[in-house]
């Protein structure tokens, strides 16, 4: 039977995932050293989905595995019938798994009479059998408290600095932020890059245009040095392309930018690839198919963090070890 049972023989771990990223679930089951559990999962003529596993999950601590990337709305209606499978199997524990967590940008209103998405979705995962969730670098760290159970919030941070720190000169370099709300964020990046100086790029957004920011300018010495713009996310890559040439028209050397999620939709890979950057560096969150890749794209496996993430909870360790050192 599929799965790791614990060292005192008391507990049995069950790997189960979706078809939105099938990559990144067989990297993190080769990580874990078990099988992802066979599952039957097809979607009827009017796009209704039916979920069945392979194999007995009565009284197994169990991870569901899901990337929420588009067709978004088909991949989380997946996983939730998957929580529900689950529970109805008799699992003891059902952890979901979302690298990327959907909807987690509609987490406040903006104007009367908008939902709050993100808590929506929290409710739904807890109604469907959800006893905890995992994911990584949430849109806001507020969405830890939408769910109620534990949140392993997990950072892919160290992934990408370990990374950046290879690709530039810490003496001669600046983080930068692509607007004035991720400052915690770039102030992070620029103690794990030795103490770098920071920078962030003012710019303007109108809250009745999705997708669309006005990059005005920046904030911060970067004349001269090579500039790192973090961020949580690429989605169409306008706000992101608009601050490396801002960047680049101030006097900075040259920008890599960093992100761990790429959603890259239509037109990113094309606005990416004219603004300027010298690389840009996504992890495997979410699948990024070949019409979404370019020549300057950089994809970081994001598996080995999750592996070990599900290993610390299963063997009721410490996931804040993994990124501070200490329980």
């Amino acid at each position: 039977m599929t799965g790791i049972i614990s060292s005192d023989g008391e507990k049995r771990m069950v790997f189960v995932s979706g078809r939105a990223h099938p990559e990144l679930a067989k990297d993190v089951a080769r990580e874990l050293g078990t099988e992802i559990v066979p599952t039957s999962a097809y979607d009827f003529a009017n796009g209704e989905i039916y979920v069945r596993f392979g194999e007995s999950v009565r009284g197994a601590d169990v991870f569901v595995l899901q990337s929420h990337t588009a067709p978004i709305n088909q991949w989380i209606m997946e996983q939730l019938i998957m929580c529900d499978a689950l529970k109805r199997a008799s699992a003891k524990t059902i952890t979901v798994v979302q690298p990327f967590y959907g909807y987690a940008r509609q987490d406040k209103k903006h104007r009367g009479r908008e939902p709050i998405s993100a808590r929506l979705m929290a409710d739904l995962f807890k109604t469907a059998g959800a006893d905890r969730i995992m994911s990584v670098d949430l849109h806001s760290s507020q969405l830890q408290g939408f769910f109620n159970g534990p949140v392993d919030h997990l950072w892919a941070m160290p992934l990408l600095t370990d990374y950046v720190r290879t690709r530039v000169d810490l003496t001669n370099v600046a983080v930068v932020s692509p607007d004035a709300g991720r400052i915690r964020v770039a102030e992070q990046w620029a103690a794990r890059l030795g103490g770098a100086p920071l920078a962030f790029v003012h710019k303007t957004r109108d809250i009745n245009v999705p997708n669309q920011s006005v990059a005005n300018r920046v904030v911060g010495d970067v004349e001269g040095r090579s500039c790192v713009l973090v961020d949580d996310l690429i989605d169409t890559g306008g706000t992101i392309a608009a601050a490396v040439r801002v960047l680049l028209e101030a006097g900075a050397k040259d920008v890599i930018v960093a992100a761990t999620h790429g959603v890259l939709s239509d037109p990113a890979a094309k606005r990416l690839t004219e603004c300027g950057a010298r690389e840009v560096v996504v992890t495997d969150t979410l699948p990024i198919s070949a019409d979404k890749q370019f020549d300057k794209l950089t994809v970081l496996s994001i598996a080995p963090l999750l592996a070990r993430a599900i290993r610390e909870v299963f063997d009721d360790g410490s996931v804040t070890s993994l990124f501070e050192g200490n329980a």
